[in-house]
């Protein structure tokens, strides 16, 4: 039987499981987010609901039931996808259009009759989301129930939550220590007139205890919630997770443990005269429901949120050494690809592709796993952002076309995330002028100076300016921020203008940012030129103080795929720069056909 054909058959017979769940318990439409407790973007197994239910492997969607339709509904990066895994299960792609946060709200709001009910977990959505829905459909006579779980009563063979151990990060690489880090959290809270400040999100927790784990994939975190007083923390943590040297450890630095099912007793437990902090788009509406009603909340971002994005002198200089190490990694890899592509003898295919990139990363120093699914698209498959090879259906990388490699490696003195393009046979004109635009977006992008507060948001059009003049462009953001050894998407900013210029978005010294323009011909080929930039201080004038970009990735850029009569001279001297430095910093950690590869890819243009 062909896979696809057993998932969509499988999907068909949960929907209608799903479906008689729900009318067992009245409810009129389902939604199925893609999230956890600690709203998380990747998730563990047991979360997965979104996925088994539909059969769509993205990372990003929302299903909906009713009685008689399905739809999902997800972002430009994963149209093509999605219509492709969703095909024959009765399940119709929803696109959603930039910069709305819940269209499947509108779209309920829109279909549904007074006095029917929406159903949702409350346990996997957050009360930020909760408080527009219920305002949007209640205002209609639509009702919201969040009481059930309807997964467990229709998924069986649920799989566990995990039961990895929790580690430390280890020294050197963790900068402060975890007394300084909470004291620092605390002085925050005070600021904000609060002594107690609840945290379930996972990157944080995993920044302001100085631990790690491996229950998400990709992602060096663990699965807890965290209460934080005025002199105590306690971690709510499945029991048998933390080893006893490292309890003792959390024990001499004021952190006590506590099963990861009480988090919402103790959070029942705060007297009325306590004050909370709590940021209402990370902790779910069902922990929210758990306080007492007398407790006097401040809503803000959590605090954890800009200081682990900031990162330090210190920080930075491990991140410089782990984008070395990747940047060695990748030589060996690019080395071997155009050595394998030029035997006729060799099969490479796109699953080839990221079982060498992540052998090659796991040979380096201080490799922990990678940050994310390799991506690896030749022609076609590269004009979809989140393409993912499979067993089931991959191409093999042969003829003439464009290879699109995303990739990205967790390190303990760093996570990186790299996008290159490379030929295969001679790259045709239209292929090397649309490579050179999105270059010269990268290029302005990488130069620009911009005043410290701005919002990341602005600096988009910095990027898209070479493709809009010549009227292209792509659909997601060109910049995410990414933590250190923490998760490849980190907050606050964001350089998307659809994303919203809030003030906690602004730019500020230490920031991690990825800068990734593309363009995307659907059907054809895919080009993505992504870097890491880290912003530093530029100068202070009259006018305030100005931030630039220091670009951390160390990997050459194509020469092949350049059309230079593009370029201006100015441009040249970036790109020739850029080659410059990366052959000076790789050149110690290579050797060999990696040596040659490297000397060859960098020679001036």
């Amino acid at each position: 039987m062909n896979p696809m054909t057993s998932v969509t058959t499988l999907s068909i017979a949960r929907l209608a499981q799903l479906r008689l769940a729900m009318q067992r318990h009245g409810l009129d439409a389902w939604i199925v987010p893609s999230a956890d407790p600690h709203l998380s973007e990747y998730l563990p197994e047991h979360w997965q609901g979104r996925q088994w239910l539909s059969g769509f492997t993205g990372s990003a969607g929302t299903l909906v039931l009713t009685a008689d339709w399905a739809g999902l509904w997800t972002d430009s990066r994963y149209w093509t996808q999605a219509e492709a895994e969703l095909a024959g299960s009765g399940i119709d792609v929803m696109r959603m259009p930039p910069g709305v946060a819940l269209p499947h709200v509108e779209w309920l709001a829109d279909s549904l009759h007074s006095r029917q009910t929406v159903g949702i977990d409350g346990a996997v959505l957050s009360l930020f989301a909760a408080r527009l829905m219920t305002q949007r459909l209640t205002g209609l006579g639509i009702l919201l129930n969040t009481e059930h779980d309807l997964l467990t009563e229709i998924w069986h063979d649920r799989p566990p939550l995990p039961t990895a151990p929790v580690y430390e990060h280890p020294a050197p690489y963790a900068g402060m220590t975890r007394r300084e880090k909470l004291t620092s959290l605390r002085a925050a809270m005070r600021v904000e007139g609060a002594d107690w400040h609840l945290v379930s999100t996972l990157d944080d927790i995993a920044y302001l205890f100085n631990l790690r784990g491996s229950d998400v994939n990709f992602n060096p975190f663990f699965i807890a919630h965290a209460l934080i007083g005025p002199q105590r923390a306690t971690l709510f943590v499945a029991e048998g997770k933390v080893p006893p040297a490292l309890r003792e450890a959390l024990a001499a630095d004021g952190v006590e443990l506590a099963p990861y099912a009480q988090a919402a007793q103790a959070l029942a437990a705060l007297q009325p005269e306590a004050v909370l902090l709590a940021d209402p788009r990370r902790v779910t509406l069902a922990l929210w429901q758990a306080k007492h009603d007398g407790v006097r909340v401040v809503e803000a971002a959590n605090p954890a949120i800009l200081a682990k994005s900031r990162k330090s002198e210190a920080d930075v200089a491990h991140i410089r050494a782990a984008m070395a190490e990747d940047g060695a990694a990748l030589c060996e890899f690019f080395a071997w690809l155009e050595h394998a592509l030029a035997d006729p003898a060799q099969t490479v295919t796109e699953m080839t592709v990221e079982e060498r990139i992540s052998a090659a990363r796991a040979r380096r120093h201080g490799f922990v796993c990678p940050s994310f699914n390799t991506i690896a698209g030749f022609n076609a498959n590269g004009a979809m952002p989140h393409y993912r090879a499979t067993q089931a259906t991959h191409a093999t990388i042969a003829g003439q076309g464009l290879l699109l490699i995303d990739s990205g490696g967790q390190y303990y003195g760093g996570t990186t995330d790299i996008t290159r393009v490379v030929p295969v046979g001679e790259p045709t004109a239209e292929q090397k002028r649309d490579f050179t635009l999105v270059l010269k977006g990268l290029i302005a992008l990488s130069s620009a100076r911009f005043p410290r507060g701005i919002r990341a948001a602005m600096l988009d059009a910095i990027a898209r300016a070479p493709l809009w003049a010549e009227g292209l462009d792509y659909g997601h953001g060109t910049g995410h921020g990414v933590g250190y050894f923490l998760g490849v998407h980190e907050g606050p900013q964001s350089i998307s203008y659809h994303a919203a210029a809030e003030p906690q978005t602004a730019m500020e010294s230490g920031m991690i940012t990825s800068a990734e323009p593309s363009l995307y011909r659907e059907g054809q080929w895919g080009i993505r030129i992504e870097n890491l930039v880290v912003n530093r201080v530029a100068e202070t004038t009259a006018f305030g103080e100005f931030l630039q970009f220091e670009t951390l990735t160390l990997c050459p850029i194509d020469n092949r795929c350049i059309e230079v009569t593009l370029l201006r001279p100015d441009e040249i001297g970036w790109l020739n720069c850029y080659h410059a430095m990366v052959r000076t910093r790789l050149m110690p950690l290579v050797d060999g056909a990696a040596r040659d590869w490297l000397l060859a890819r960098t020679e001036p243009v």
